[in-house]
């Protein structure tokens, strides 16, 4: 018989972007000790591990020894934290598929309640504050922040140089706009960038701006090679830096875009100050990990 005695677990997706998700709501099940780099590279293994883009652990911002670091005197207004790992063990800043279904977990948890959730609330992550809600019709909205210019930079995409721009969602982005489709680019290695303007390496996103859909302002189809992961079927943050650069490209500063990601669609807006993405989030699997396997 297996046991299931083991640690509780979930997996779920915003838009194909992956992750294993841990529910540790006293603190007890995954303190820093035991969540350690190489039991994340475990965990995200797709043929030894669950599989995953990453690691979400669910604990009291109150828990975390670095989170009054991270968000100072917002600490006390946010209840929960959105503790993420890479899937290469390291930490991350933020990511805005990661908190839709990091919403959707303390929903169907019972940790939030619904009217809660609707009006939105904010949840701690290494990248500061960030406000998510639930949409009535379904789906999730994240407030990302702004978007902030770093500047031009250039990487090496098929053996030529070209120029991308470079955005910080709370985590660096380097976005470069293709005429080329950005379903012929090799992603399967890190594109090499500037070292100097990104000395701890950078998200990646290549673009193709599209007719406008949906009623929005502007539409783009990315791919995404994501720092510490590899490609990714969705990024949250490189989506709106993505749409950060399309906006600019079709002369606006506000607007909604559509972004085509592999895994899906997202929308993302800008009302001149600040950037909400909303998209979908689900819990695929529940369990339990087994012992053995914990301690090998």
């Amino acid at each position: 018989m297996i046991e299931s005695a083991g640690p509780r677990v979930l997996q779920g997706h915003g838009t194909e972007n992956d992750f294993v998700v841990l529910p540790d709501p006293d603190g007890s099940v995954w303190p820093e000790g035991r969540l350690d780099a190489a039991l994340v590279r475990r965990l995200c293994d797709r043929r030894a591990g669950l599989g995953g883009d990453g690691v979400l652990r669910v604990v009291p911002s109150a828990l975390v020894p670095d989170a009054a670091a991270v968000l100072g005197e917002a600490l006390s207004r946010c209840e929960w934290f959105m503790d993420h790992r890479n899937a290469d063990g390291s930490h991350a800043e933020m990511c805005g598929n990661g908190i839709r279904l990091f919403l959707h977990v303390l929903l169907a948890e019972g940790l939030l309640d619904r009217a809660a959730a609707e009006a939105g609330v904010l949840v701690g992550t290494r990248g500061g504050p960030r406000r998510v809600g639930a949409l009535p019709e379904g789906g999730y909205w994240v407030d990302m922040g702004p978007a902030r210019p770093l500047g031009d930079g250039a990487m090496v995409l098929g053996g030529r140089s070209v120029l991308g721009v470079g955005i910080s969602m709370g985590n660096p982005h380097l976005v470069v706009l293709l005429d080329e489709p950005v379903a012929e680019v090799d992603l399967s290695t890190v594109p090499p960038v500037d070292a100097a303007m990104f000395p701890e390496g950078v998200n990646v996103e290549v673009v193709n701006v599209l007719p406008t859909a949906d009623g929005a302002d502007a539409h783009a189809r990315m791919r995404v090679h994501e720092r510490g992961v590899g490609e990714t079927r969705s990024c949250g943050t490189g989506a709106c830096a993505v749409a950060s650069a399309a906006l600019t490209a079709a002369g606006r500063s506000t607007g909604t875009v559509v972004v085509d990601v592999p895994g899906g669609r997202l929308s993302v807006g800008f009302d001149g100050r600040t950037t909400v993405l909303s998209g979908p989030a689900v819990v695929v699997a529940a369990g339990h990990l087994a012992p053995a396997w914990l301690a090998g």
